[in-house]
């Protein structure tokens, strides 16, 4: 057995919504007997955990979906070891590196409050 990172897409459908199409990207961690199994896996997964349900302002909201994109086999799990990258280009590096600081000040103060309410 072997664990498995997979990328599972849900198209994200708003009823009465004139907004472009929108797509959920998840990342799963799996324990399967090999690529194909983990592939079959991650298909039952989207399958049962595709739905729909009212948003706040009561309006339905469906995820459906799509298949699975990706499938990493985790070789060794070690402290820092690498479980997924993706590269992409950005029209403007400032605004890409000024988006991703601001992320995570966000995810450092966030994790501080938590803390601070031990």
């Amino acid at each position: 057995m072997n664990w498995y990172l997979v990328k599972l897409v849900y198209r994200i459908i708003f009823k009465d919504s004139r907004c472009g199409s929108e797509f959920d990207e998840q990342i799963r961690l799996l324990y399967a007997e090999d690529n194909l199994h983990a592939f079959q896996k991650a298909r039952l997964i989207g399958d049962r955990e595709s739905c729909s349900q009212s948003n706040t302002k009561e309006s339905l909201v469906q995820w459906k979906f799509i298949d699975v994109t990706e499938i990493h086999k985790l070789d060794t799990v070690i402290d820092g070891a690498e479980m997924y990258s993706h590269i992409s280009a950005q029209e403007n590096a400032d605004t890409y590196i000024r988006t991703t600081r601001k992320k995570a000040l966000y995810l450092f103060d966030h994790t501080m409050e938590q803390l601070t309410e031990l």
